[in-house]
């Protein structure tokens, strides 16, 4: 039951955020482009549900994704009747981010013929629908704030909180890259197989690419924030919605959890934990 009383909450949410962002939304065909576009991503991951479970598969999760955002990005531009310059560098922006990052995950699990993340729950059908369910959420939350911004009637120029946004972008963004290219050389080496990375960013985070991802959605949401009014401002929730999903859900318990059951026994990576930052790349203690 708990996985239905997860659905529902998730979809009680997003809509309550949809109603709240939809104040001050451009409209196309009677309706608000907000609200249509919110959909994008719901209907993509229940759609490609369907043949996930059947086929018990999840490696076009991250994939679906990635799509979401772009179609996404890609509808809100098509249908929007005049996006300013703001819109439009946070739609290539998100644009940009969703391919990179898309492309990187899928390679990623082609070329380990899975995801063990979803050994469990692709076997229990509301388990993996709840799942697919908070795929279609994280589309819609995490740029929550960027798609309020694309399709609000408010319009101006921009100043300094687009500039401190963009430079958040950048950093978070270069942050994730670099961090994601490390592991990846560090897994192609052979003998590194089964090993866990200490070096490069590695050395001063367990997680520098989730740190990436939490301040390029936080730079997202200040750029947008200038042209955000009444109940728009609810979507900035979008930055924090990001920290907690990957502090608290899906993102860092269950890679330690993983790393613990690996080589919890390990004294070089009790140390690793013990002496480096979980999240914030800090100097070690």
């Amino acid at each position: 039951m708990k996985p239905i009383f997860g659905i529902l909450a998730i979809i009680a949410f997003s809509t309550a955020l949809a109603v709240a962002g939809n104040q001050g939304s451009v409209v196309f065909s009677g309706l608000p482009l907000f609200i249509i576009c919110s959909s994008v991503g719901f209907i993509l991951h229940w759609l490609a549900f369907i043949p996930a479970f059947a086929y018990q598969t999840e490696h076009y999760f991250d994939l679906i994704g990635s799509t979401s955002y772009i179609g996404t990005v890609i509808l809100t531009v098509a249908l929007h009747p005049g996006m300013d310059t703001r819109g439009l560098i946070i739609s290539v922006m998100i644009a940009v981010w969703a391919v990179r990052l898309g492309s990187f995950l899928f390679s990623r699990v082609k070329k380990a013929g899975k995801d063990r993340r979803f050994n469990e729950i692709k076997t229990r059908f509301f388990r993996y629908m709840f799942t697919w369910t908070l795929g279609g959420a994280w589309v819609f939350i995490t740029m929550a704030a960027g798609l309020a911004a694309m399709t609000s009637t408010t319009q101006q120029a921009v100043g300094i909180p687009f500039f401190i946004g963009t430079a958040l972008w950048v950093l978070g963004f270069g942050l994730e890259v670099v961090a994601d290219s490390q592991k990846t050389s560090f897994r192609r080496q052979p003998e590194n197989a089964e090993k866990f990375i200490t070096t490069g960013l590695w050395q001063y985070s367990r997680h520098p690419n989730y740190f990436g991802e939490i301040i390029l959605w936080l730079g997202i949401a200040v750029m947008a924030a200038p042209v955000l009014v009444g109940w728009q401002l609810v979507t900035l929730v979008s930055p924090v919605f990001v920290f907690l999903l990957l502090t608290k859900v899906s993102g860092i318990p269950m890679l330690e959890k993983s790393g613990l059951e690996r080589w919890g026994s390990d004294p070089k990576y009790q140390r690793y934990i013990s002496i480096t930052s979980p999240l914030v790349p800090l100097p070690r203690k």
